[in-house]
């Protein structure tokens, strides 16, 4: 078992255990240099205006131009942020990050007439541009896409009017930000050993997790008491926050703020209704589960304050990050020799930074650029949960290799609603291999809880935030205000209808829409469920051998943003258009808690 000091200084690290970013810049230097270049290529954007329509090469000649610059410029930003990542207290990592991000701010400064020079052109002509220069078919996509917004667009002097309220329209967030971030209060509470802890967003959860009830209740009651004490400005910012989605939905000429915000992934609302209509009609089972979690802990009474405290404690299985690459490996093995040829390369290769040290972020995530392969960022610890974080960021990481790999710049990068999928298929093909390789009962149901808590989390808790979110922008649009009363009322009638009858409600968490930053982000969560959804009906195709499954799935990874994420989709056997992926994900979560009620039973 490796014993690796939880943290130190990043030097004393073993040279394997750290991400090798020379891949991207040889040296400081290097990037000192580019920086300088890309600096002196951003003067020349100025001369490409009024030009972009003129023919078919020389919309080519821009938009290689643009795409080059934006590549060379999003490399210098990511590289200094990871370097900054490593070590947050190297200021001159800080320093870089902030002149690069300066640097894209200019560059979308400098660019702002592209869109709408593009848009003075006709479908017509610009059709025939596609046709005449093949050079223009990797930017093809983009074109149509912009093409189709034109309904949506107004003249120049009436949208540059809209972009310059941006700043005061982004004021609800920034106000809610302050006040959750920096106003407000939780106080403290006595843990399990008398000492006191303060409550914060970050030791909310933890406390939640506590085995002494009295902690747990503690803990959410002076949270929501400091809501309480904020609520009625906290409504009028969310209120705010509801106009200003109507608004620039109206002015727009969209039918709606959720067809306005839906329609940049060309995604039609009905995917978003049906999505809250199969999970409403499977509320039974997530009752079901509230049971279950009442009986197991052996309350009189749950309450929302039970809900994280785990059923069962971690399995006893301490995994050293060498084992738990292994396990990775095994149960990432129906995907095929090529993508798991491609994990090893990432463990051998240094694509990944293992461990903590002094002033590294937290936390895990995948992150890279177009010019080199993927890296991801690890914390790890030598448990199961660790183990799954590394599935779940080799997800995202060799979806953008094989994105990268196979697509132009322009057209890698792949949207949220796709970017779950990925890394939640890793996690639940290795949650199968465990599950089938286990004998030890205790380890198995730690398994299905994991499991059960995330269909909790990510589906049903995220589709109950979505229907909130569309029903008070309807409040909002019908002509009714957003009031505090208003605002509660609906919240807390979700909660219930949610968890049923032997979840004990109280007027404390009607209040829990006041603290979900999402929110000021319309319209956003459902991707969620979506992409845990499709990635439920993609895994149970590779792991029951289905014909063509792992193929579609690899054309899928393939594909970016190439074409309209529901398109893309499709390749992988997924129809978000119609009702299977998420009942075929609501049958998955009826099974698994079939499966750990038996285990609790006997």
């Amino acid at each position: 078992m490796e014993n690796k000091p939880v943290s130190g200084l990043r030097s004393e690290r073993d040279e394997r255990d750290r991400w090798r970013l020379e891949d991207m810049y040889e040296s400081d230097a290097k990037w000192d240099d580019e920086y300088g270049k890309v600096q002196d290529e951003l003067k020349g954007v100025a001369a490409l205006r009024g030009t972009l329509t003129a023919s078919a090469d020389a919309l080519l000649f821009a938009m290689d131009k643009l795409s080059d610059i934006e590549r060379r410029a999003e490399k210098l930003f990511v590289y200094a942020a990871m370097r900054r990542d490593e070590d947050n207290s190297r200021a001159e990592y800080q320093e870089k990050a902030d002149r690069a991000l300066n640097l894209l701010v200019r560059l979308g400064s400098e660019t702002a007439f592209v869109e709408p020079e593009l848009l003075e052109v006709d479908e017509e002509t610009l059709e025939g541009f596609i046709g005449e220069n093949p050079g223009l078919a990797v930017y093809a996509h983009g074109l149509r896409n912009l093409q189709r917004q034109r309904p949506h667009v107004l003249d120049a002097a009436q949208e540059r009017l809209l972009a310059m309220s941006g700043e005061v329209a982004s004021g609800p967030s920034v106000i809610f930000k302050m006040l959750n971030n920096a106003d407000i209060r939780f106080g403290s509470v006595k843990n399990e050993e008398g000492r006191e802890v303060e409550i914060t967003h970050g030791s909310y959860i933890t406390l939640l997790e506590s085995g002494e009830r009295r902690v747990r209740r503690e803990t959410y009651e002076k949270f929501y008491d400091a809501y309480e004490g904020l609520i009625h400005t906290i409504a009028a910012t969310y209120g705010t926050s509801l106009k200003k989605d109507v608004f620039f939905a109206r002015a727009h000429n969209y039918e709606s703020a959720l067809a306005a915000a839906l329609f940049a992934d060309n995604v039609p609302p009905a995917v978003y209704d049906t999505l809250i209509a199969i999970v409403r009609a499977n509320l039974p089972a997530m009752h079901r589960y509230v049971g279950l979690r009442k009986r197991v802990l052996g309350v009189p009474s749950l309450n929302m304050y039970d809900l994280y405290v785990p059923l069962v404690p971690e399995a006893h299985m301490k995994l050293d990050y060498r084992e738990a690459c292994d396990l990775v490996l095994k149960g990432l093995a129906p995907m095929g020799e090529e993508y798991t040829r491609l994990i090893k390369r990432a463990f051998e290769d240094r694509w990944v930074d293992v461990y903590e040290n002094r002033g590294k972020t937290s936390g895990a995530y995948s992150w890279g650029h177009y010019d080199a392969h993927p890296y991801i960022l690890l914390n790890y610890q030598p448990t199961i949960d660790h183990a799954f974080t590394i599935a779940h960021e080799m997800g995202h990481a060799l979806h953008s290799y094989y994105s990268n790999t196979a697509q132009h710049y322009t057209n890698a990068g792949y949207p949220i609603i796709l970017a779950e999928v990925a890394s939640t298929v890793n996690e639940a093909l290795l949650l199968q291999y465990m599950l089938k390789t286990t004998d030890d009962p205790r380890t198995r149901m730690y398994l299905l809880n994991h499991r059960l808590d995330q269909f909790r989390g990510t589906v049903y808790r995220q589709v109950m935030f979505a229907e909130f979110e569309r029903d008070v922008h309807a409040e909002v649009e019908a002509g009714r205000a957003a009031t505090k009363e208003r605002l509660c009322n609906m919240y807390g009638a979700l909660n219930e209808a949610y968890y049923g009858p032997e979840m004990e409600t109280d007027e404390r968490i009607t209040l829990e829409w006041a603290r979900i930053p999402h929110f000021y982000n319309a319209f956003y969560v459902y991707k969620y469920a979506t992409g845990f959804a499709s990635a439920i009906q993609i895994s149970k195709a590779i792991l029951e051998g289905k014909e063509g499954a792992v193929d579609g799935y690899v054309e899928f990874l393939k594909s970016g943003g190439s074409d309209y994420p529901l398109e893309i989709l499709k390749k992988a056997g997924v129809d978000l258009t119609r009702a299977e992926p998420v009942e075929s994900c609501m049958a998955e979560f009826s099974n698994v808690l079939t499966e750990f009620e038996t285990l609790v039973n006997h």
